[in-house]
């Protein structure tokens, strides 16, 4: 692709090259979501000419309406510098909107050091590109279960996906769209004490194209005192996505450790889990984007060790039972409620209600997913979309319910978030709608599995927690 650059302070132009080899994990066709690495030469008149930039490009042309870039490279006076762009790809103009590329040059702190055009030649390029595609077959490993190196986990012997190991449910998803909401957080319950914590980092790419965001806070909830806790960043997101998760601001998640400060608040933990990820919702709705918005968890029942530290007090985390999830859409929903409850021995219970704010579908009832892990298997059965429309949610505070039935099985819910142990954070989504959740890391709930006989319903299990479920309801203005 060539083009033009304007850099900053210049009143002029200057001619851009970009030589691209790149690799995809699949095949390129117009339904295709894929991340493909590249090798580039990047050349700028004047300015840099670095044969072995390196970066990524995105390839979603209908699934998300975009193919985007992200190349790292070094400017002639050493400075790292990132090429940061997209093709917005249309119905109405496919070539043209294929071909054309708008980019932004950023340094290391995410700003903005030029702008530019580029375009890809069709009548002089197109032929080399198709002549030089190749396919190649290779077999690919099994993913790795989660504290192990070097055993591939076997094949499921029902047929269903093979498991999936928590580091490649971490790293970001965003590809440079706006609009776009993406959270990594994190919910503990100290054993010792009955504290809870509560960490969340944001990822906010505004609706208006404005530059990303990163931000959230951390919240503490003891047993004898009112609930406490304080915001961090903003902070710009990194020109270079970070590789195992969310990395912003001296603030930091990945599958194995959470760090960071928030005013009187600082954290430093350690995570370790043995439970397969649960997907909340469809696995085909995280992956393939195709509802508003997504959660997963890819740390069901993790166990944290560390400290948390509140001005002067410090509180000592050793084997404490809580979870790691993760979010990807485009905003909050207009109304919802969740729930984490770890029920001991493996066991997990989690739900997701919503109504969202997509037209017409926001006059109709909180959609519920639930999805209760006992003894390794997990209820409802099939898919968490069907099932959720066999289920009914009643939203409110300080009290909301969820009920619902899958074969021969039944589930309910209740949970109690006393106002007293309940904080409210405001804050906006990526269209700049106000949005407050109210959440309690010490709430109450009751869990009830029953099965049907030929006399009725019979209780099957039932858990009842005490200041232990981790639960959060909320609603945009």
């Amino acid at each position: 692709m060539t083009g033009a650059v304007r850099l900053s302070g210049e009143a002029g132009e200057r001619p851009i090259r970009l030589t691209l080899r790149f690799t995809a994990p699949g095949a390129l066709h117009p339904l295709a979501d894929l991340r493909a690495e590249a090798t580039v030469r990047v050349q700028v008149a004047g300015f840099a000419d670095d044969a072995a930039a390196t970066g990524s490009m995105e390839i979603a042309p209908l699934r998300a309406g975009r193919i985007g870039y992200r190349l790292a490279f070094t400017a002639l006076d050493g400075r790292r510098l990132w090429l940061d762009g997209g093709k917005a790809v249309t119905v109405r103009r496919p070539l043209a909107s294929m071909t054309r590329l708008s980019a932004r040059l950023l340094d290391a702190e995410g700003t903005v050091v030029g702008n530019a055009r580029l375009v890809f030649d069709l009548r002089r390029d197109l032929l080399p590109f198709l002549a030089s595609m190749r396919l190649r077959r290779r077999r690919r490993p099994w993913p790795q279960a989660p504290g192990t190196r070097g055993t591939p986990l076997p094949r499921p012997a029902d047929g269903g996906p093979a498991p999936v190991a928590p580091d490649d449910l971490l790293p970001s998803r965003w590809r440079g769209q706006p609009g776009r909401l993406e959270v990594w957080y994190a919910t503990v319950t100290d054993p010792a004490t009955g504290t809870g914590i509560w960490l969340h980092h944001e990822l906010v790419a505004p609706a208006d194209g404005s530059p990303a965001r990163a931000h959230g806070w951390a919240a503490v909830f003891p047993r004898d005192a009112p609930p406490v806790w304080e915001r961090f960043g903003p902070a710009p997101w990194p020109a270079e996505r970070p590789v195992a998760g969310y990395d912003a601001g001296g603030i930091t998640v990945t599958a194995q450790e959470l760090t960071g400060a928030a005013g009187d608040l600082r954290w430093r933990l350690r995570v370790s889990g043995d439970g397969d990820p649960m997907f909340t919702f469809p696995r085909w709705a995280w992956h393939r984007e195709l509802l508003p918005a997504a959660q997963i968890l890819p740390v069901p029942t993790g166990r944290f060790t560390g400290t948390v530290q509140v001005g002067e007090r410090e509180l000592t985390l050793s084997d404490a039972p809580g979870n790691l999830a993760r979010i990807y859409g485009h905003g909050n929903a207009r109304r919802w409620a969740w729930l984490h409850a770890d029920l001991g021995d493996g066991d997990v219970c989690e739900v997701v209600a919503a109504v969202s704010t997509r037209p017409g579908l926001n006059r109709l009832p909180a959609l519920p997913f639930v999805r209760l892990r006992v003894g390794g298997i997990e209820y409802p059965a099939g898919d968490p979309l069907l099932a959720a429309l066999r289920f009914r949610a009643r939203l409110g505070r300080p009290r909301w319910t969820v009920t619902g039935r899958s074969g021969d099985r039944r589930i309910s819910v209740a949970v109690t978030m006393p106002p007293e142990r309940t904080i409210a954070v405001p804050y906006a989504d990526p269209d700049g709608a106000p949005a407050v959740c109210h959440n309690c890391e010490v709430a109450d709930a009751v869990v009830l599995l029953e099965r049907r006989h030929r006399d009725g319903w019979r209780e099957e299990r039932r858990w009842e927690l005490i200041a232990t479920a981790h639960a959060e309801v909320g609603e945009r203005d």
